[in-house]
């Protein structure tokens, strides 16, 4: 009987030698600069800053550390590629599985790519097999998976080892042994999730460097056990609630590839508080009202969103963007949910701290059933002067049926890269993402960080 890594690994090898359609190949472009975006201000940030001034990264690679701005080891560039890449909340989401793949995908096969000159054709391919590999294993965890380990730190590892295998050379039979590798290497729980833990952003990073390491052990001929997925003793039966859903795993394999299936995220924050924000600003355009007019603000929706970001009075920006109470009022007072609601005036802000208490937050089981396929939510506003406004969200703005226009990501681009990159370069990167034959290198930043 084949196993699940026979056939994850299959999925991934194909992807070494087959044409590679106009459509997936332009995802592979727009999630490339939506990588760009996302990590660029993580690198002027906590963990990644931190990462990088202990020295982490042995010299001598060709791996370019985004954070110091210097070629060190793949391993180490893709450690903290990876933490930067997950820091302010705004990289991609695959929604049927709960899992940001771009982060540590990207990481590892951009940090592998550069330290062994790879052609801009053989990175394209990898990363389209480490999204195939690590989003149809997430779907096979969901979402009980989801309760104690956080995914994208977990299965984030087999996306970046099949990422890495497939630079390396390594054969179907080589990339199994990555993923059979990482089953032993592969980590990350949610109680890192809480409180003022830098450990979320860390879970990526980790999870590029376990699976380039997973990788170059199994290019030096180190085995593991290709039961290690779907065994009675292997990683689906001791982290999610049986031996895992790969009916809904390979479902449509051959037939599409999940990163032409890609959520693009519009506001820096948790995807669970999404439904509600794009619930709050339907309303507001329809309605007309301000922060100064609402009495209160009441979200059903699924089980994380309760879990996870019911959080009424968060201390610090990691909190904030997993507190439904201040990204809804961060909306409502700034209009909206980027960058700029999570600086430390922004945190203080009395008018954003004042509308806070008003809002409540419930799971609602008829949407709890539907996840993680579907992300819904219904809010209900009360308004002083009497209103009481509804609206049911049934899916987010920028998931695969919903999504946003190539003109929307390029000014999430613009905006993200422009408090980093100087226009020049910021340009200079876009075309090569988008026209150019080469592998995304080096950039040159505004400021460089002190380490």
């Amino acid at each position: 009987m084949t196993t699940a890594i026979e056939r994850l690994a299959g999925l991934a090898a194909d992807w070494l030698h087959v044409p590679i359609p106009p459509e997936v190949l332009h995802a592979v472009h727009c999630a490339t600069l939506d990588w760009f975006a996302t990590t660029l201000p993580g690198t002027l940030q906590a963990p990644a800053t931190l990462l990088s001034a202990t020295g982490l990264g042995r010299p001598g690679g060709n791996a370019w550390c985004y954070t110091s701005e210097r070629r060190i080891d793949p391993r180490g560039a893709a450690f903290i590629n990876g933490s930067a890449s997950h820091t302010v909340e705004f990289d991609d989401i695959y929604r049927d599985g709960g899992y940001h793949p771009g982060s540590p995908t990207f990481a590892a096969a951009l940090a592998v790519a550069q330290d062994i000159g790879a052609p801009r054709d053989a990175f394209d391919r990898a990363v389209i097999g480490g999204y195939e590999v690590g989003c149809r294993l997430a779907m096979a965890l969901q979402p009980s998976h989801y309760e104690f380990w956080h995914i994208t730190g977990t299965v984030g590892t087999f996306g970046a080892a099949a990422a890495a295998a497939m630079l390396l050379g390594c054969d179907r039979d080589g990339i199994a042994n990555a993923l059979a590798i990482s089953a032993s290497l592969a980590g990350g729980i949610q109680q890192n999730l809480q409180g003022q833990s830098m450990v979320k952003a860390m879970h990526s990073g980790h999870a590029a460097d376990a699976g380039i390491l997973a990788a170059y052990a199994a290019l030096a001929g180190a085995t593991g056990s290709w039961e290690s997925l779907d065994g009675s003793k292997g990683y689906a039966a001791a982290t999610s609630d049986g031996i895992g859903n790969w009916e809904a795993a390979f479902e449509g394999a051959g037939d599409w590839t999940p990163i032409t299936r890609m959520t693009v995220k519009i506001h820096g924050c948790c995807g669970h508080i999404f439904p509600s924000l794009d619930a709050l600003a339907m309303l507001r355009a329809e309605h007309g009202f301000g922060p100064e007019a609402v009495e209160a603000i009441h979200i059903e929706g699924y089980g994380a969103t309760k879990d996870i970001c019911d959080r009424p009075n968060p201390r610090s920006a990691q909190e904030a963007r997993f507190s439904a109470q201040y990204c809804l009022s961060a909306l409502l007072v700034l209009g909206g949910v980027r960058l700029a609601a999570f600086t430390p005036e922004a945190l203080r802000d009395p008018n954003i701290r004042a509308i806070m208490p008003r809002i409540t937050v419930e799971r609602a089981e008829d949407l709890a059933t539907e996840y993680p396929r579907k992300r819904m939510a219904r809010l209900h506003v009360q308004l002083k002067d009497g209103r009481k406004l509804s609206h049911f969200q049934r899916s987010r703005r920028g998931d695969p049926d919903n999504p946003i226009s190539l003109a929307d990501l390029m000014a999430k681009y613009e905006e993200l890269a422009t408090s980093v990159l100087p226009e020049a370069e910021k340009d200079r990167l876009r075309r090569i993402i988008f026209d150019g034959a080469e592998l995304p290198d080096a950039v040159t930043k505004k400021t460089k960080v002190k380490n």
